[in-house]
């Protein structure tokens, strides 16, 4: 037996290419998009109620992995990239039918649109639902993940001072903590974990409409060289 889902929005995000996305919500606080819903749920009486609700769990397609050929195993992250573990054990992309999920802040619902924070989704993402997040319900105190007990270890940024003030300025003109996003997401080293970079080597993300380029000058430190302007 099969069954179809059709989305009930698409996210506009922030993130603009799959790398450097951080791989887990709420890891990036600064990292936000809007949610912009299609008919019929766009009217407003879908989202009637959602302005008691600080979080939302948001079920999503992760549009850019779909697969025909499912996986058994996967090699998270998490893990270095180099062990493989049961797909079910892990929150891979690669998925047999390809749904993510994702609690994220609420900042603000109008007009058919929600505007959220704390996001860890790539433009363009289809949404098939949405869903409260219910505090006395959704956080467990005792619960245990012996693969991701603890949130990575963050990593040293520094900023060669043009692409700080390069950083300022686009973020003035974006109305958004641009220098907060991108120290939030390389903080995280989003470099997989088998790559041992020599400083020379550059390494670029595009956020929001500009281009991040930064490098390791040493390991365990980031330096960000540039934040310039996409060429589309």
């Amino acid at each position: 037996m099969s069954y179809s889902v059709s989305p009930i929005g698409f996210v506009r995000s922030c993130f603009k290419e799959k790398f450097a996305i951080p791989r887990q919500p709420h890891l990036a606080p600064a990292a936000r998009g809007v949610l912009e819903l299609v008919a019929p749920f766009n009217n407003g009486d879908a989202v009637q109620g959602l302005e008691q609700v600080s979080h939302v769990w948001l079920l999503f397609l992760f549009h850019q992995a779909l697969e025909e050929q499912p996986r058994l195993k996967v090699r998270p992250p998490r893990l270095g990239g180099n062990q493989s573990v049961g797909v079910f054990s892990t929150r891979a992309t690669h998925r047999p039918n390809g749904i993510g999920q994702s609690v994220v802040r609420l900042d603000k619902v109008e007009d058919g649109r929600l505007w959220l924070s704390g996001i860890d989704l790539l433009d363009g993402t289809p949404v098939l639902d949405i869903k409260p997040y219910v505090p006395y319900a959704d956080s467990v105190p005792d619960a245990v993940n012996g693969i991701a007990a603890s949130a990575p270890e963050l990593i040293e940024v520094t900023w060669q001072p043009a692409a700080l003030l390069q950083a300022q300025q686009h973020a003035q003109r974006l109305g958004e903590a641009l220098v907060e996003l991108i120290e939030q997401c390389l903080a995280q080293d989003p470099r997989p974990a088998y790559q041992q970079p020599t400083p020379e080597r550059r390494y670029g993300a595009r956020l929001w409409d500009v281009d991040v380029q930064w490098h390791y000058p040493k390991p365990g430190s980031i330096c960000v060289l540039a934040v310039v302007p996409s060429v589309e």
